[in-house]
């Protein structure tokens, strides 16, 4: 069984194909970043611009890369959200009219079970049940996976997801969009301690997060320590950038070990753009291996948007016989646990 995978949930436009036997065959992507950068942030209709233009020569080129034909595809999979709904539209649009072109079966595809299955693209996949942590620019989430479809929503931002206070942090730091991966980079040059950041909700039960007042208390910080001219000296700038990500990180650690305690589970897997910071994997494989777990998290190139995890959840639920009807339906807002169980 050979499936096409489409992505088009933000600013990445992916196409894959993964096949039962092989694994994955094709991946091709496109990123959005620099178009964006000049506007300090995803410009919507200029995403779904962008999508029209490059999904199907992707689709194209990804046939060519696996030396495949169409007649070899045996379904077409498609983020049907949550994202943007005008670039949900666009791979919906063109995965669902291919599909029916091709007299193939088709599948929308929720985002976030894709990074939830990424890992399961690794030379050492994940068994279930485990303790999911999706994390990224849209989403902060603790996650009980006992199967495919069987989840249960533990905790999640009530504010900012991280890889956003990231980005706004990055931002009143002078760093361009997306700002998130400088904000790494410079805090891998702070002074530890010179600055020390709150760590949100970890005095209190439960697992939900809040990365807002970070952002706030980066605002404040750099204001306090402006010099003459109204500036940030390089130093300055790195040993906050530290500050922030250190209690970024921590608070993650505190909420994942809640999460395993209260599930009994020895197994985190890490999905989602934030699961590729280098700080973030450093420590919660410490954290796993003090509680003699294993964490999980997929190659750094499928931690970003990408065709690949779209391709291999289509791939899982097709072959359990789920279609989706001829309408071109996306959902912006889905809630994943409104997924079916898979038995």
């Amino acid at each position: 069984m050979k499936i096409l995978g489409i992505e088009t949930s933000c600013d990445e436009t992916g196409v894959a194909i993964y096949d039962e036997e092989r694994g994955l065959i094709a991946n091709q992507l496109y990123s959005q970043i620099d178009m964006h950068a000049d506007y300090g942030g995803v410009v919507p209709e200029l995403a779904s611009r962008d999508h029209i233009r490059k999904t199907l020569p992707l689709i194209q080129a990804a046939l060519k890369e696996a030396n495949l034909t169409a007649c070899d595809i045996d379904g077409v999979a498609y983020t049907a959200g949550p994202g943007l709904v005008g670039a949900l539209l666009v791979g919906s649009t063109i995965a669902r009219s291919l599909a029916y072109a091709w007299d193939k079966p088709a599948l929308g595809v929720h985002h976030m079970e894709g990074h939830l299955l990424a890992p399961m693209l690794e030379e050492n996949p994940p068994e279930f049940p485990f303790v999911a942590l999706l994390i990224s620019g849209g989403h902060t989430q603790l996650v009980k996976v006992e199967g495919v479809g069987q989840y249960e929503l533990l905790g999640e931002s009530i504010d900012d997801a991280a890889g956003e206070a990231f980005d706004k942090t990055g931002k009143l730091l002078g760093l361009d969009y997306p700002a998130g991966v400088a904000v790494s980079k410079l805090a891998e040059k702070g002074t530890p301690n010179r600055f020390v950041f709150p760590r949100p909700m970890t005095d209190r039960p439960g697992l939900d997060f809040s990365f807002s007042g970070l952002k706030t208390f980066a605002a404040n910080t750099i204001n306090a320590n402006l010099d003459e001219n109204g500036q940030l000296d390089e130093q300055t700038r790195c040993d906050i950038a530290h500050a922030f990500q250190q209690a970024v990180v921590d608070t993650i650690i505190i909420k994942c070990k809640r999460a395993l305690q209260q599930t009994g589970y020895k197994r985190l897997v890490m999905a989602g753009g934030v699961s590729a910071n280098k700080q973030l994997r450093t420590d919660l494989a410490t954290m796993m291996k003090n509680l003699k777990g294993e964490v999980y998290y997929p190659r750094p190139e499928f931690c970003t948007d990408n065709g690949a995890m779209i391709a291999y959840a289509g791939f899982v639920r097709l072959k359990h016989g789920e279609r989706s009807n001829l309408s071109v339906s996306v959902k912006p807002r889905w809630p994943m646990v409104e997924l079916p169980q898979i038995e």
